[in-house]
């Protein structure tokens, strides 16, 4: 058995982990800091498997973190592809009405997007065409500070920018146990490796509340694993769409709905949709693991959630196992679209923190006890605000060392 002795180990080589040992590494140089990763390499779930898009804010309310840290890390974000030279783009992109119903909505987005002080710009439906010729509205929203960049390579380069400041990332081996005493904090790996640490940091994402159980705390909420599958648009037929065009989400319910994104390389992704995962890491419905479908099952949290949006859900589940459901659904956007310009596309899934009344936690949530910071719901625009979160993170964990001398 090995021992290795750190000050911050961090669980979790996803964008935030590895950007809040970027950020540990510049505020407190010397800081020993460990990041620990059961997987081979860095961002191989929800970092690697999204749309790419660079958020505005637009979406979050006032004085919310997400608004915050989206605001701030967007611009952030770009300069630090920018300076990297990582694959980006600031593309703007479309908020569509395409029903009366939505155009309430709509309008309240524009307010929201002038209060944040980011640019938009109210679209008829033939401004809507110059931008987007085959994309069909009522109305639409510009919003100019939108962008895509590629997730998985700014991880990467927050891990290379940590590891030369310093810090030392594990690849391959699993959390398996936490042992903690006052001011310290051991764990043990599935490869047999122990690791003593002053501070533990849980940025472990869809085995998040699982890690804070391990480390004795009570997380008081639950990861229930949301499936967002995608398809791409033919080679062929990618002309259809130029940017990023989003329709009039729905404020009942945490997800954006079906998107067309294209992407740095130049594809079209159109997804995703929002089903239940058989299992945290199930991309696709053969990948099922008893145990924590049982766990997501005998929550209390799971069946206040079916109950209280089971005719979405059924919907999503209809698009899940028909293409042509899902085609109809995106051809509301884009109806030149067919059922043949669809090709399969890797799914992602998505950390959905649930509180136990059935709640979905739709804000970041960090909780702090002794010797630990645990972060228990990272949703989207946790990509775009990684720099600002990372920094959050850092702060609150570099403080926990000074308390602890």
């Amino acid at each position: 058995m090995t021992a290795y002795d750190c000050d911050v180990l961090v669980i979790g080589a996803g964008i935030v982990g590895l950007s809040t040992a970027y950020a540990i590494t510049r505020a407190a140089p010397g800081t020993r800091v460990v990041v620990l990763e059961k997987e081979p390499g860095p961002a191989r779930h929800q970092t690697g498997r999204n749309s790419g898009v660079i958020h505005s804010g637009i979406y979050y309310p006032p004085g919310s973190l997400k608004a915050r840290f989206a605001l701030q890390g967007s611009a952030e974000m770009i300069k630090f592809c920018l300076d990297h030279d990582i694959p980006h783009e600031v593309t703007g992109k479309l908020i569509v009405a395409t029903d009366r119903s939505e155009l309430p909505r709509l309008h309240s987005l524009i307010q929201r997007g002038r209060e944040h002080g980011i640019p938009v710009r109210e679209l008829g439906p033939a401004q809507l065409a110059t931008y987007e010729p085959e994309v069909s509205g009522l109305a639409a929203i510009h919003v100019g500070t939108t962008g895509i960049a590629d997730f998985g390579v700014v991880a990467r380069r927050f891990a290379a920018l940590a590891t030369d400041a310093g810090a030392r990332i594990a690849y391959g081996g699993e959390v398996t146990t936490i042992g903690r005493r006052p001011g310290r904090v051991a764990v043990r790996t599935s490869a047999g490796a122990v690791f003593r640490a002053r501070t533990l940091v849980n940025c472990a994402g869809l085995h998040c509340d699982r890690i804070a159980r391990l480390a004795g705390d009570a997380p008081g909420m639950r990861i229930v694993p949301f499936r967002g599958e995608y398809y791409t648009l033919a080679p062929a037929r990618a002309s259809l769409v130029r940017g990023l065009v989003y329709p009039v989400p729905d404020p009942a319910f945490p997800f954006l709905g079906v998107h067309l994104t294209r992407g740095v390389d130049g594809s079209v992704h159109i997804g995703p949709n929002a089903v239940p995962a058989l299992a945290r890491e199930g991309y696709d419905w053969r990948t099922v693991r008893p145990a924590e479908l049982a766990g997501t099952l005998a929550y209390r949290g799971s069946w206040h959630i079916a109950r209280r949006h089971w005719r979405y859900g059924t919907g999503e589940l209809h698009r899940s196992l028909s293409r042509r459901a899902f085609t109809e659904a995106v051809r509301r956007l884009l109806p030149a679209v067919r059922e043949d310009d669809l090709r399969p596309a890797p799914a992602g899934v998505r950390a959905q923190a649930v509180l136990p009344d059935g709640t979905l936690a739709d804000d970041f949530l960090i909780t702090e006890t002794p010797s630990a910071v645990h972060v228990l719901n990272a949703p989207s625009p946790a990509a775009t605000a990684s720099l600002p979160i990372g920094r959050e993170i850092a702060g609150r964990a570099l403080a926990m060392l000074e308390t602890t001398g």
